[in-house]
């Protein structure tokens, strides 16, 4: 007896070099047209149209529509967590692009994991709050200490507020450049977004890269090197938006 869902049928549709594309694509959490979809893709207009009906029927994106446009997301943070999980065991297994994008090493540096910051940044950054006593590991993942919850609400983010959401509040998620975990979960979702209002970090058009100011270099150094248990404010000494 074979028990358990189907995965071929998902697996078939992901495995598609258009759809993974697509897939790829809307990893930075920002919706996108078909138009928009089918240039990243590399097909056209009415080959993109069948291959988004099959992601739409698997429950793999949504749409959503605005006037005469309609607009193509990921489904939710499963699928997310799913694509990244592929993309951690390609790059184990060596299945890399044979050309690398120009924008490659910013892509390695900082980028969007759907709704957290990735790459060596984000490790780092998570590194750190495990370093300063701000997150524990756990056999379940990763904790907020009392001294977390003080640091994320001096930064103006009310952890405490976050953690009663359904979404699970700190969850560290494989990076598949660095191979070391970086902050997922609510938390790594509202930091992120403290970056982005504060005006330390930007997206770069059209890509999951994700730049820094320089406002941001120098909050993000201070809150790198800071002492165990170092206010906030006295760690970004100048960099307060």
């Amino acid at each position: 007896m074979k028990d358990g869902p189907h995965i071929a049928r998902i697996a078939a549709l992901i495995g598609d070099s258009a759809r993974a594309e697509v897939l790829t694509a809307l990893m930075a959490d920002r919706a996108l047209t078909a138009t928009e979809l089918a240039d990243i893709a590399g097909v056209t207009k009415q080959t993109i149209s069948a291959h988004l009906a099959k992601l739409l029927d698997a429950g793999l994106i949504a749409v959503e529509s605005q006037g005469r446009h309609r607009y193509f997301r990921l489904a939710d943070r499963d699928v997310a967590h799913l694509l990244e999980s592929l993309m951690n065991v390609a790059f184990r297994a060596g299945a890399v692009r044979l050309r690398a994008s120009p924008r490659e090493p910013a892509l390695r540096r900082a980028r969007m994991c759907y709704d957290h910051l990735a790459g060596e940044v984000g490790v780092q950054f998570y590194e750190s709050l495990l370093q300063q006593g701000l997150v524990t590991a756990t056999p379940a993942g990763a904790e907020l200490t009392p001294a977390g919850l003080q640091w994320f609400a001096q930064v103006g983010i009310d952890a405490s507020a976050l953690a009663q959401q359904r979404r699970m509040l700190c969850r560290p998620c494989l990076d598949w450049s660095e191979r070391r975990h970086h902050l997922g979960g609510a938390l790594g979702s509202a930091l992120l977004k403290r970056l982005f209002e504060g005006g330390w970090a930007r997206r770069a058009q059209g890509s999951r890269v994700v730049h820094f100011t320089p406002k941001g270099e120098l909050a993000l150094h201070q809150w790198l090197s800071a002492r165990p248990g170092t206010p906030p404010e006295e760690a970004m000494q100048g960099t307060t938006p």
